[in-house]
């Protein structure tokens, strides 16, 4: 197996070509609606993901916002490529010894999926070459580039896609990688790696959907799958082993196929009448609302639709999954009848009318509206057909639950133009000894650096650094903070905060969490209650005070842990005589359970210890 990434990152400066500033929004302030059509490369011909892309005739609706110009609706040309941007760009190539290009050039690269109103994307070359490495690992990587951030996605619904243009234009670096990567744990660690040395750059943005990764999968005998957008670092590695398991999976059915001889019938025959009495299910409805049911036949493909031994990858999904793009809920093929409505007497039907043997399968298609089911068939078609020859190369998007399903077919340069409204920047020596001379810490001599000077473990050190926060834990500590609360708070805490589904990412301001600290510190209740009191502020307390206030975590003063803890020494007295110094243990989890989270478990402990003693002193001895 070989895997390459790609890494997106958003870069904390201005937008790319325009001054609006680079925030989302929720306000809008109007919409304009868009048609987009497919048109050639500088080549002259048309990639095949824009003819894809165009085919499915959508309609776009753009969302305008307060971070809304007219560059972003194309009623303007853009601007000059912001320079700051492309410093970042600069140093981030500086640092992996990559070479910055002569010339940095702005290019179109057509995308007509409704994510930007022109119809393209504005990407432009920054360096080539230069590497990572990571363990004894080295990795050579293949381009930097600064591109422009699409818009972003609202809805889909009715043939109409809703995008708001509030993101369209926040500048993008992308790092890629070449193919050196062996397993989902390498391309894990070298996207963690990635990641560290652009927050290293202490210009890049923070939170959900601020980096994105791509994944470029292909196992021994298979082809080149792009797994696209992938915005959760933990789940790469899952992606790139689903990939794998599902390419296997598929190349071993093509192995059958070949040996049986396998075909497609060029074309699809109208069963609708066969279907006339079916039973309740997904065939029933549309055809009595006036649809059509469309079949085809896969001579050799009996018994090899539905899944695998030892997997759940099979190559129905993969033909529904055609279907769906087109427009349509998915398929129905013969391995997984009779079902859904369908008697064997329907499949004995469907496979006379067929001209079906017994190692022959079929797939049918039902729809309200027969041009789009002749569409889902022709792309089911071409995918049984290629089923034959092995694995053919698309974009596929990331599922939740770490399979992926079909996107698109791969583009490739024939997308690619020159942009003329924007002139080309010349990257002269100058430049470049400036930047050179001012170079950000790489991410291993930061984490040597935290480890040695504030005393944490490696492992801590790694956490901080690869998760994103040294920047964050050496501000704090500069305020006067302790660096292991500081520690605990960045590692266990803040990553501990579960929210309900939907809720925004909780990134709380380095204010907010020296605030946070210095409560803790004089005394206003006990690191214990950190996670409740992060919570209650991220799911929207107005203030800390506000926070503490509403998980009760404030109020117990040292002069209240006393008598609570001679109170239960007293109501614990015989517990004390019998077991004395003993007694401790049991108590302190009693003690523990009333003031949890309010004062400090060493300050507790030191309470009852004293408790317990004074009350050995005053009680009675036996006579």
């Amino acid at each position: 197996m070989k895997v390459g990434l790609e890494v997106h990152q958003q870069l904390a400066t201005g937008k790319l070509f325009c001054d609006c500033p680079p925030e989302l929004s929720d306000e809008v302030r109007g919409s304009v609606s868009r048609r987009l059509r497919p048109a050639s490369g500088e080549e002259h011909a048309i990639d095949p993901a824009t003819e894809f892309q165009a085919s499915r005739g959508l309609r776009y609706r753009y969302e305008i916002t307060p971070s809304t110009c007219l560059v972003e609706l194309d009623e303007e040309p853009p601007g000059p490529l912001d320079p700051e941007a492309l410093e970042v760009a600069l140093t981030v190539a500086l640092l992996v010894g990559a070479r910055p290009v002569d010339e940095v050039a702005v290019m179109r690269k057509i995308v007509v999926d409704g994510s930007n109103t022109s119809g393209f994307q504005r990407t432009a070359l920054v360096a080539v070459g230069g590497s990572l490495t990571v363990g004894e690992k080295r990795y050579p990587l293949l381009s930097i580039c600064l591109e422009e951030d699409a818009a972003r996605k609202i809805r889909e619904a009715d043939g109409e896609v809703i995008y708001r243009l509030d993101r369209l234009g926040i500048p993008l670096i992308e790092i890629a990688t070449g193919p050196e990567i062996a397993s989902g744990a390498e391309a894990r660690a070298v996207a963690e790696e990635i990641g560290a040395l652009l927050r290293a750059t202490r210009k890049v943005r923070r939170g959900i959907g601020t980096i994105r990764e791509d994944l470029n999968v292909s196992t021994e005998g298979g082809h080149r799958i792009e797994v696209k957008g992938v915005q959760e670092r933990r789940r790469i590695r899952d992606y790139v082993e689903g990939e794998e398991a599902r390419q296997k999976a598929l190349l071993a059915v093509a192995a059958e196929l070949a040996r049986r001889g396998a075909r497609v019938d060029a074309a699809p025959v109208d069963v609708t009448s066969e279907l006339h009495d079916a039973g309740p299910g997904p065939v029933e409805a549309p055809l009595r609302a006036g649809g059509v049911g469309l079949a085809l036949a896969l001579r050799g493909f009996a018994g090899l639709l539905g899944p695998r031994p030892g997997t759940e990858e099979r190559l129905g999904r993969e033909l529904a999954e055609q279907a769906r793009a087109a427009g349509l809920g998915g398929v129905i093929h013969s391995d997984e009848l009779p079902g859904m409505g369908l008697s064997t007497e329907h499949v004995d039907r469907l496979r006379r009318t067929l001209g079906l043997a017994e190692r022959d399968g079929f797939v049918l298609v039902i729809d309200r509206a027969r041009p789009r089911a002749e569409r889902a068939l022709r792309g089911v078609a071409a995918r049984a057909d290629a089923a034959i020859r092995g694995i053919p190369g698309e974009t596929r998007d990331p599922l939740p639950d770490g399979r992926t399903r079909y996107s698109r077919p791969l583009p490739g340069r024939d997308r690619m133009y020159p942009e003329t409204d924007v002139p080309p920047i010349p990257i002269d020596a100058t430049r470049l000894a400036r930047l050179r001379a001012s170079l950000p810490e790489l991410p291993a001599a930061t984490l040597v650096r935290l480890e040695q000077r504030h005393g944490l473990t490696l492992e801590t050190a790694h956490q901080i650094v690869y998760g994103g926060r040294a920047e964050l834990f050496e501000e704090l500590t500069a305020r006067g903070r302790t660096p292991a609360l500081v520690a605990r708070l960045l590692t266990q805490d803040l990553p501990g905060v579960s929210l309900p589904p939907g809720h925004a990412a909780f990134e709380p301001a380095a204010d907010l969490l020296d605030e946070l600290l210095r409560a803790i510190d004089t005394g206003r209740f006990a690191k214990e209650g950190l996670p409740e009191v992060l919570r209650a502020l991220a799911e929207g307390a107005p203030s800390l005070d506000a926070a503490i206030r509403s998980t009760g975590l404030e109020g117990l003063t040292p002069q209240e842990l006393a008598r609570l803890a001679a109170e239960l020494v007293r109501a614990n007295a015989e517990l004390v005589r019998k077991d004395g110094p003993r007694a401790f243990s049991p108590l302190m989890g009693d003690l523990m359970k009333q003031v949890r989270g309010r004062r400090d478990g060493r300050e507790v402990a030191e309470e009852l210890r004293r408790a317990i003693e004074r009350w050995r002193d005053s009680a009675p001895t036996a006579s």
